[in-house]
């Protein structure tokens, strides 16, 4: 079966996500968190999914190849160095790092849900089409690269 590919950019998605948490926490009841652990603590994880995101591009950049996630097949080199020997798709992870961020921020459990929305997102209609582009110019490379690194951890 084809997965539906559809072409809404991951930091586009990201930001709808987003937006719903904020409509959910404004409406769901709030933890009774204090501010400055809670603020602290959403400062940490938004800047642990930065680093991530930061380290994925700045390996492609290294490797010359496109950083751009909606043309896969302009992918000039499989990059399997640095951050890319812990994690596939540290980009995505560091999105979704800044969602829980967020959603710490807002405290709101409810709020919890936009992260696992993205990645439910992200596998379906951004990281399939892209292993299967990947598969298709690296193959056999690829195939062992996803063998031994994780998706997202």
């Amino acid at each position: 079966m084809r997965t539906l590919e559809l072409k809404i950019p991951p930091p586009v998605v990201a930001l709808l996500v987003a937006g719903a948490m904020w409509g959910v926490a404004a409406v769901a009841p709030t933890l009774g968190l204090p501010a400055i652990p809670r603020r602290a603590a959403a400062a940490a994880l938004a800047l642990a999914g930065l680093a991530c995101a930061l380290a994925g591009i700045v390996a492609f950049r290294r490797a010359h190849t496109t950083v751009n996630p909606m043309k896969p097949l302009a992918s000039s080199s499989l990059v399997d160095s640095g951050i890319y020997r812990a994690t596939r798709n540290p980009m995505y992870l560091g999105l979704a790092g800044v969602l829980v961020a967020w959603a710490v921020l807002l405290a709101s459990v409810w709020a919890l849900l936009g992260p696992v929305a993205f990645v439910l997102y992200m596998n379906r209609f951004q990281i399939a089409p892209e292993e299967r582009a990947l598969s298709t110019l690296f193959g056999a490379d690829y195939a062992a690269y996803r063998a031994r690194v994780r998706r997202w951890l």
